[in-house]
């Protein structure tokens, strides 16, 4: 089966783990009505703070609360979940947390784990100053998984700004590839969608790419979660609120396209040199 039903979840993550949660388990009982067959959320989906409440709200993926939640619903909907992204503890390490996406199959089962590679570490002269890396511990392991519609990769937020990463995934076989984020209201409203199309165009793949919106306690999130095909057309956007985006994902596609265009055939990588 190539096509299915892709729900992407448009959350609003503030600082109490509890309600959160709440809200996420109501979404995705909102997707599995709209008969979504693959749920994804966006970066950071359980906890949104600052100070100390990353760390201390991470959890053990999986056995925690969060991964636990996502377990239940893929297992009574019979659906995928595609966790966004959540601080993972690090066992012996009390400083720093992964970055963590889950993917669940519809028997609740774990099935794939991505630990952020890329971390937004800047040091702008008389200006900016982050380094997300005092806080974060990047992965190291590109990864893709086999679902029931195909094989898929994953990558989080900052990731984007990598080319590299997206093109290995494709070259594993990645037909669609999952990009959750926090991207701030600054950069997301001159960047997101370019990017997005961009990998989705160079790969020739799908890129589902789901995003929190609305304030935070220091910055404001971009929104506009959106899926674009491997054409580069967005096929679903959504609006500035926290919602349900549903749309229809024929994979099947991903090969008529690429026989159409075969960028990943025609390379040359033993002249790439630098």
């Amino acid at each position: 089966m190539s096509t299915f039903n892709m729900a992407l979840l448009q959350l609003d993550t503030q600082d109490d783990k509890r309600v959160n949660l709440k809200r996420i388990g109501e979404l995705i009982d909102e997707a599995a009505a709209k008969r979504a067959q693959f749920i994804c959320m966006p970066e950071m989906a359980n906890y949104i703070g600052v100070g100390n409440g990353p760390y201390e709200n991470a959890e053990d993926i999986p056995g925690g609360p969060t991964t636990s939640l996502y377990s239940e619903k893929a297992k009574k909907y019979g659906i995928w979940i595609h966790g966004g992204s959540i601080t993972e503890r690090i066992s012996g390490d009390k400083k720093r947390v992964y970055n963590t996406t889950s993917v669940f199959n519809p028997r609740g089962e774990l099935v794939a784990k991505y630990r952020k590679l890329h971390l937004y570490d800047i040091e702008v002269k008389n200006g900016v100053s982050f380094k997300e890396s005092d806080s974060i511990k990047p992965g190291n392991d590109i990864v893709t998984f086999d679902s029931d519609y195909g094989r898929m990769g994953l990558a989080i937020c900052y990731d984007i700004r990598f080319p590299e990463l997206y093109r290995i995934l494709a070259l594993r076989g990645a037909k669609l590839i999952f990009n959750p984020a926090e991207f701030n209201l600054y950069t997301g409203k001159d960047h997101w969608e370019t990017l997005i199309r961009a990998r989705a165009i160079e790969n020739v793949c799908y890129m589902v790419a789901p995003g929190q919106f609305g304030p935070k306690k220091t910055f404001h999130t971009y929104g506009r979660s959106i899926v674009v095909d491997p054409w580069g057309n967005v096929i679903a956007k959504a609006s500035d609120r926290e919602m349900v985006v549903v749309v229809e994902i024929d994979m099947d596609y991903v090969d008529n396209m690429r026989a159409q265009l075969p960028c990943l055939l025609n390379r040359r990588p033993e002249t790439y040199k630098w």
